[in-house]
């Protein structure tokens, strides 16, 4: 792929990453804040106010690298992550979970949303001009991509992603805190598994399932 190609595709790619990561994140703190968590209020990140959730090297320099070294197949990013108090919960460990699988069902909504308005706008084909229409369709088409792969691989279960989250609110207690042990080494993992590839036999049918459902209701 050449430059001009990447460019184009980061260009395509930029708003619909931006929006993904930002209404995952609001998710978790608004959740969590619903739950009796104010801390994420307190701190201003209850926004959609893309610059309260920015990580610069996740965010903007990460999907860019991945893009060129993956020569435009793969994108993916994440923003600061959302400040949980997890004291401030009734049942730390139900609402923990709960506040986890805020993120990815709010990017398998964002997704179906984005799939609805694709298949409408569709329809103006021959109406707006296609200076307008092809970058509109494209980037509607990313968004659809972009969240699908964004809620798969945060259910990955393996903590700190959000299904190690659920996945420690499901088990057994004293296993619960075994298993929340590995999170000090989570990312770690979770890179080794997209480095080798290993995470994509999770990640790809769980990714399949969600585009099924969404196929089924748009």
């Amino acid at each position: 792929m050449d430059i001009a190609a990447i460019l184009q595709q980061v260009a395509i790619s930029a708003i619909p990453i931006v929006i993904a990561i930002t209404f995952h994140e609001v998710a978790h703190g608004y959740v969590a804040y619903r739950l009796g968590d104010p801390t994420a209020k307190m701190m201003g990140r209850l926004t959609l106010n893309p610059i309260k959730h920015i990580d610069p090297f996740g965010t903007i320099i990460l999907p860019i690298m991945i893009l060129i070294f993956t020569q435009g197949q793969f994108v993916f990013g994440y923003a600061k992550p959302v400040p949980i108090g997890v004291r401030n919960f009734k049942d730390p460990r139900r609402d923990m979970a709960i506040t986890g699988a805020a993120g990815p069902l709010t990017n398998v909504a964002l997704a179906l949303v984005s799939a609805w308005i694709f298949s409408a706008f569709i329809l103006t084909r021959g109406t707006v001009p296609e200076a307008v229409f092809m970058p509109v369709t494209e980037m509607l088409r990313a968004s659809v991509y972009i969240n699908v792969i964004l809620a798969a691989l945060n259910l990955l279960p393996v903590p700190p992603l959000d299904g190690g989250r659920v996945v420690a609110g499901l088990l057994p207690r004293d296993l619960a805190y075994h298993y929340e042990r590995i999170e000090p080494y989570g990312m770690i993992i979770v890179i080794i598994l997209l480095a080798t590839g290993l995470a994509g036999t999770f990640i790809m049918p769980i990714a399949r399932i969600i585009l099924s459902f969404i196929a089924l209701l748009s």
